[in-house]
């Protein structure tokens, strides 16, 4: 009983982190499940069949609130699916023993960048959100949306952190708008990643506990993050995500290339929690 509440804990965690910042929920929940035993292909998995439903109820949450574009979201999305069926289908070939710290150097990146994103980088809001023409970023949307929906399989997170910054540099959509849009379009990359999975996987290999047990979470924080984005800074969320994504990442590599336990090695530890404890007190005061 006390696994499957941790396991709801972590799907509520990273809903609400994704919902809110249109990225980390496949990279946040990857993690925590590569860290407690489970293979690439298996956690990514897992967490793209739980992301089927968490998706389906936080992009519901977004267009309700108006936080949806469907005219980006028709070019995010066949592209991306495409992407994610073919990255099921690479991962699911690649021996997990071989991979593993790979995806963990791939998710390590990926936390620095959400860090980094968010809490270097000023965050405009603009509330016209009529067109302003055509957008010349417009022309690589699809291309994006392929390489996000592909590392998304493969790394068990990256459709929100490639396709959500793209979005926030168009100056006639408000970062609202960008995050939901991309949530709501993610609900097909997590259909097509796991059709792929079943097809090369197979249904048998799954643990349905962690995949019930994350989608309870999921649906519980949906609603919620979906307000929440209008309200928090984003910078905070960031930087909480990242640092997560970074501990936990390069505890594995340490692991796995050094043979060094991060979480008991104090000397290590120590001080990159003084660092992120930094990093959270800036985020708190940075004005958007």
């Amino acid at each position: 009983m006390k696994k499957i509440i941790v396991l709801a804990l972590i799907g509520l965690i990273a809903q609400l982190i994704d919902g809110s910042l249109g990225m980390a929920y496949g990279v946040t929940s990857t993690t925590l499940l590569l860290v407690v035993g489970l293979s690439p292909a298996i956690a990514s998995a897992s967490v793209h069949l739980s992301e089927v439903v968490t998706s389906a109820a936080s992009g519901y949450s977004h267009l309700k609130l108006g936080n949806v574009d469907m005219k980006i979201v028709k070019k995010l999305i066949l592209p991306g699916a495409i992407g994610a069926f073919l990255g099921a289908a690479f991962l699911s070939y690649i021996p997990s023993i071989l991979i593993k710290p790979f995806i963990s150097l791939f998710l390590l990146g990926l936390g620095f960048y959400v860090l980094i994103r968010f809490l270097l980088f000023k965050i405009n809001v603009h509330n016209n959100t009529e067109e302003e023409g055509i957008d010349s970023k417009e022309k690589i949307y699809r291309p994006v949306g392929f390489i996000a929906g592909f590392m998304d399989a493969t790394g068990g997170g990256g459709w929100g952190p490639i396709t959500t910054p793209l979005l926030l540099t168009r100056k006639n959509l408000t970062p609202s708008r960008a995050i939901g849009s991309v949530n709501f379009s993610e609900f097909a990359v997590s259909l097509s990643a796991s059709i792929g999975f079943f097809i090369f996987i197979g249904w048998e290999t799954l643990y349905w506990q962690v995949v019930i047990a994350m989608m309870i979470g999921g649906v519980i924080a949906a609603p919620f993050a979906a307000w929440l984005v209008k309200h928090l800074k984003p910078a905070l969320l960031g930087v909480l995500a990242g640092g997560l994504i970074i501990l936990t990442n390069l505890r594995t590599i340490l692991k796995e290339f050094f043979s060094i336990e991060l979480f008991t090695e104090q000397h290590f530890l120590l001080p990159l929690l003084f660092i992120w404890c930094i990093l959270i007190f800036t985020a708190i005061r940075k004005r958007n």
